[in-house]
């Protein structure tokens, strides 16, 4: 699976806006490879980590790889939001988009690309390396009432195909 990240949407998700200094969003961006390289060393995929460069950005778009993610600076001028479309629809269905903006949601599910939603992946990245027998334990990944003795009443409900998708790449992580 290739995850294609929207940058500032994940570092600043759960949090109010704040105005940072160039050197502390650096940081914050570091500490982020950081966490992303932690996270990849336990689940193999392809990492793709894009930032806003349009109101100061370079000329051209700038690519770089660190601690085995690849991080993509948009030009100036354009957003990264453009950027992410565009990765989605190169990369297709075995790509999955991490991110809250509406627009670029839209966009990946008509591409037929999951889409996580920042919080969540926030989560799963910052928990600690489970075996899936443990998780199963502890009822993730489960249904609520799955396993709870419960009977379910009246027809059998099938999850869209987008709720389908979105599980479906959540467990890969």
């Amino acid at each position: 699976m290739h995850l294609i990240i929207d940058g500032y949407n994940l570092l600043h998700v759960g949090r109010l806006p704040v105005l940072l200094t160039a050197d502390d969003l650096r940081r914050e961006r570091d500490q982020l490879v950081d966490q992303l390289s932690l996270y990849r060393q336990t689940r193999p995929c392809e990492i793709t980590l894009v930032f806003d460069g349009w109101q100061g950005g370079w000329a051209a778009e700038k690519r770089e790889r660190r601690k085995g993610i690849e991080l993509i600076f948009s030009r100036l001028g354009e957003k990264a939001d453009e950027v992410i479309k565009r990765l989605a629809n190169q990369k297709g269905a075995g790509a999955a988009v991490v991110t809250s903006d509406r627009d670029i949601s839209r966009y990946a599910e008509k591409m037929n690309v999951a889409v996580i939603p920042s919080d969540q992946f926030k989560r799963k990245m910052e928990q600690p390396a489970v075996t899936p027998a443990v998780t199963m334990d502890k009822g993730f990944g489960q249904d609520q009432d799955e396993g709870k003795g419960a009977k379910r009443k009246g027809p059998s409900r099938r999850l869209s195909k987008k709720e389908r998708r979105a599980r479906a790449a959540l467990k890969k992580l």
